[in-house]
């Protein structure tokens, strides 16, 4: 199997469906068959809650998902990747897109842009490693006017690469807009991009176990290259790991909107001041000392998804007790609480000993959160949720080590 095939989350029948629809516009360049695919293959098409279409996944972990939530696809593209953004468009903006899937992402930005510039030009650089996926997109009716900008940009690829054949798309791409699309691993193409050149990044892949090497430390030390001091990513994961990979290398990290979730997403910028609200208070706990802080590697940005989710669970084990607090029972979000649950106290105080603190609410337990005493929703220069992270880091390596 090839890694675009591995890496595609559409669902396998309509996978070759597509690939089967463009094989045959290929002989017949018959304009009607692309016209005719949505109507007779709606039941792999699901409709969302603001008119909006997203589509079903492959069967993961016995499960058929959807790739957007069901409270709205296009909605969710404003709400989670266009709205925490702060661009100044009196200058030229540029967004890369990465797992772009249908365009709705791009189609939101470039609704923003074309409602809010005057005189500014916006480049955006869509990166997405199924042909089909992208087809799909070309399929689907459009939510918004801007969708249609995206159609003609994945169309022109698609028959430069002779996927498509047929240049059905009508619709102009404005001259200040420029979009590049990139049908290729994500992690090959961000090395060849410019340095501190981004506004945004979108990070959309479908999640975090499906395709740990899009979330991985190794690839964000390349966001941090490609992103500008002012820049800021945008993804709708909550995931420690993912938040803890954005601190290594030298991010700040804030929450995102809440929408179609329980949890807001993250949001992640070199300048703690473009980033609205801190993490809450026990993701900052969890983040710092347990391990399940542990980031996803990918040295080479070559390996599988495979070899990282497993390289990952041996650090965990290696880390725990170590270097890390358990995460067994969220035993540090307990730290300086009084636990009247006598059963889970005894569990989480046997976690907690094994790394020199006796207790949860031991003069070692309020040092280890002292930084949590200056916690502010707000994020500033020298107190965010970066800054408190790395000071509880620092603190449980010294009550480790006794110092």
């Amino acid at each position: 199997m090839s890694y675009e095939e591995s890496a595609t989350v559409i669902n396998e029948t309509i996978f070759d469906l597509v690939n089967k629809l463009f094989d045959k516009e290929k002989e017949t360049s018959d304009e009607s068959l692309r016209e005719n695919f949505f109507n007779e293959n709606k039941e792999f098409f699901v409709l969302t809650d603001d008119g909006s279409y997203s589509i079903k996944s492959k069967e993961i972990n016995h499960k058929i998902e959807t790739l957007h939530t069901s409270t709205g696809a296009i909605s969710e593209s404003f709400e989670k990747f266009i709205k925490p953004l702060k661009l100044n468009y009196s200058e030229d903006i540029a967004i890369l897109d990465i797992c772009a899937g249908l365009g709705y992402n791009t189609s939101a930005a470039l609704a923003d842009f074309i409602k809010n510039s005057k005189d500014s030009n916006l480049h955006v650089d869509m990166v997405e490693i199924s042909k089909a996926t992208l087809a799909c997109g070309l399929l689907v009716p459009s939510p918004i006017p801007e969708h249609d900008i995206t159609k003609k940009a994945i169309e022109d690829e698609l028959i430069k690469q002779d996927y498509a054949t047929l240049s059905l798309e009508k619709c102009e791409i404005p001259e200040n807009i420029d979009i590049a699309l990139y049908i290729d691993d994500a992690r090959q193409t961000i090395q060849s991009l410019e340095d501190n050149y981004y506004d945004a990044i979108f990070l959309d892949p479908f999640s975090q176990n499906m395709a740990p090497e899009l979330f991985s430390t190794d690839f964000f030390k390349e966001f941090r290259r490609v992103i500008k001091n002012d820049g800021i990513v945008c993804t709708y994961t909550s995931s420690a790991p993912v938040r803890a990979a954005f601190i290594e290398n030298n991010f700040h990290i804030g929450q995102g909107p809440i929408f179609g979730r329980k949890q807001g997403g993250t949001l992640a910028s070199p300048n703690p001041l473009m980033l609205k609200k801190s993490l809450p208070k026990n993701d900052e706990i969890r983040i710092a000392l347990s391990d399940v802080g542990i980031p996803f590697r990918d040295p080479g940005l070559n390996n599988s998804s495979e070899y990282i989710l497993e390289s990952r669970t041996e650090e965990r084990h290696e880390a725990r007790h170590n270097t890390k607090i358990s995460s067994a029972v969220k035993t540090p979000i307990f730290l300086t609480q009084e636990m009247e649950d006598e059963k889970l106290k005894r569990r989480v105080e046997r976690n907690l000993a094994k790394m020199n603190i006796p207790s949860t609410t031991s003069k070692e337990a309020f040092y280890i959160l002292e930084p949590e005493n200056n916690y502010l929703e707000a994020q500033e220069i020298d107190n965010n949720s970066r800054s408190r992270i790395l000071q509880m880091i620092d603190n449980l390596k010294e009550v480790k080590e006794n110092k």
